[in-house]
């Protein structure tokens, strides 16, 4: 009631000071283990799972009754990566907020933040949509997720199509250019397949998918994108020393340093990039002609993708309930 007294006794233009009782109410466990790879817009990866996980001490299962009768939901959540965010909380007036950002569809042009569906806003909140594949107890299986592994959710609610879909609805012309983005084919070395195999045995039990043959299928859907971002794009041989990548020696942090600055091969001119994905690092090239070709994978360093130790749900919970 003060709360309430105190909004009502503001003026409707006067919104400084304005705090209210938010929080998230589950995590999304996810196939994504950093945020390089994960998928730019919702739907564009079928295969990427995720398990949404709410607080039972605030959300009872009986919240997530009825759910299973709709295909799809929209999930409500916190850019919880920004580099920014320390800023936003403890100095928001100083935060320096960027007015314009750079958009992957415009080969890095600028547009208004509003214009754009960047993480890095004056509230870092988001939405997605995602296939709803089960519910079980306090935990959702979702599919065609574009979510990081260990955002917050703040609310999820039921897609409707005769209200959210908008058949009249029109964007700019850049929006459309999907061909910008997609790749011209992506293909595996030789050996990847049984690398992936020896993998797949010292994964931790707790994964999202069925079989290594799933797995490479997630990779391919991932990769039929251009992930890397448009500075990459623009100057791909401008990065690090190369490193071996048929060990796992590397740091959590050259890990996390290799998403933003890949490798350059001693014995190739092509530049070597890295995705983080169910507890893998895989290793890329993509040529002139938007060629992919995934040369090797290793297991990842245990501080990346750690959510997937203490996942609460795993594949075999979930295969009887899969289509």
């Amino acid at each position: 009631q003060d709360l309430r007294a105190a909004l009502l006794g503001k003026r409707s233009d006067d919104v400084k000071g304005i705090c209210f009782p938010m929080g998230p109410i589950g995590v999304i466990h996810s196939c994504f283990s950093t945020r390089n790879g994960t998928p730019r817009q919702p739907l564009l990866v079928p295969l990427a799972r995720a398990c949404l996980v709410f607080d039972a001490s605030r959300v009872p299962p009986a919240c997530l009754e009825g759910l299973e009768g709709y295909s799809h939901c929209w999930i409500i959540y916190v850019f919880h990566l920004n580099t920014d965010l320390e800023k936003l909380w403890k100095e928001p007036s100083r935060s320096k907020l960027k007015a314009k950002v750079r958009v992957p569809r415009l080969n890095g042009e600028t547009t208004g933040v509003f214009a754009t569906r960047s993480p890095h806003r004056p509230c870092p909140i988001g939405l997605t949509v995602s296939k709803v594949e089960a519910v079980h107890g306090n935990m959702v299986l979702l599919s065609g997720t574009d979510l990081v592994d260990g955002t917050p959710v703040l609310d999820i609610k039921p897609y409707l199509p005769y209200c959210d879909s908008i058949k009249e609805a029109t964007v700019p012309e850049w929006v459309m250019a999907d061909n910008v983005l997609a790749v011209n084919s992506v293909s595996f070395s030789d050996a990847f397949s049984s690398t992936l195999a020896d993998c797949w045995d010292s994964l931790e039990p707790r994964k999202l998918y069925s079989s290594p043959e799933e797995i490479q299928t997630l990779i391919k859907q991932v990769l039929s994108w251009d992930i890397r971002s448009p500075s990459q794009r623009k100057q791909p041989h401008n990065s690090v020393q190369t490193k071996d990548h048929m060990t796992n020696r590397r740091s959590d942090q050259e890990i996390l340093q290799a998403e933003e600055q890949p490798d350059a091969n001693a014995n190739e001119e092509m530049v070597v990039y890295h995705l983080a994905l169910e507890g893998l690092d895989i290793s890329y090239r993509i040529d002139d002609n938007a060629d992919v070709t995934v040369d090797s994978v290793v297991l990842l360093p245990s501080g990346i993708g750690k959510n997937n130790k203490t996942r609460p749900c795993s594949y075999t919970m979930w295969k009887d309930m899969l289509g």
